[in-house]
């Protein structure tokens, strides 16, 4: 007989004003990591809030919800929010966008604090780099990309040093055959099939340095002799 599968409910989702959201203790991010709230409040200006908090109704002692609701994910976020308030740049009762979990749910917040942070991923330096191109290739400026993203132009010039890599080793380090260092050192040459022929020597090498990529590539031709050549 078959097993009958359990179907999920998703929370609901709703606007609540700002006034009416409170920061849980429950947030397990206690250390400051990525970007700072400062920036993330300019990124909520320039952008708006991108990504909706998770929020739980805060019940009285006789299990009646009050009106208020705390956060248990999306601490930085609310935060960030509440400078803006500070700032008289948004407006105290302004609507927020939340995820509104069950007040008598059985997966306690702390679950669920831990899991919005565990379960975010870095953007990947690939996608950096496509993001930025089709940002400059619609005609922004180098520093106009570092500002909207709130990060040092020197990071965007190396992302779109990418842009003379060849595809083919775009994609090996897409699929982790090689290191970011690695993959900035094939930046000193314009020539793809280079560029190929240089991977293609060492990629079972141990001798696989930043340095000597580069040495390799300003070479006029890589000698079918060399021990490079080996696996």
């Amino acid at each position: 007989m078959a097993t009958a599968v359990h179907k999920i409910t998703l929370s609901s989702s709703r606007d609540i004003p700002f006034n009416k959201l409170m920061l849980s203790q429950s947030n397990v991010r206690r250390i400051k990591a990525g970007v700072s709230v400062e920036d993330l409040a300019e990124s909520i200006a320039r952008r708006g809030l991108i990504q909706s908090l998770h929020v739980r109704a805060v019940l009285d002692a006789d299990g009646v919800e009050t009106g208020m609701f705390e956060v248990p994910a999306g601490g930085r976020r609310y935060r960030a929010l509440e400078l803006l308030v500070k700032q008289k740049r948004l407006n105290k009762t302004a609507p927020v966008p939340c995820v509104v979990s069950a007040a008598a749910s059985g997966i306690l917040m702390e679950e669920i604090s831990f899991a919005e942070n565990d379960e975010r991923i870095p953007q990947h330096p690939l996608d950096q780099y496509r993001a930025f191109q089709a940002m400059r290739d619609k005609g922004m400026s180098e520093e106009a990309i570092a500002a909207a993203f709130l990060i040092d132009v020197n990071i965007v010039k190396q992302r779109l040093r990418l842009a003379s890599v060849s595809p083919v080793l775009l994609e090996v380090f897409a699929e982790d055959g090689m290191e970011l260092k690695q993959l900035m050192a094939f930046t000193v040459s314009q020539d793809h099939a280079r560029q190929e022929q240089v991977w293609e020597a060492i990629r079972n090498s141990w001798q696989k340095e930043p340095w000597q990529i580069k040495r390799m590539l300003t070479e006029t031709t890589v000698r079918a002799s060399d021990i490079r050549m080996s696996p």
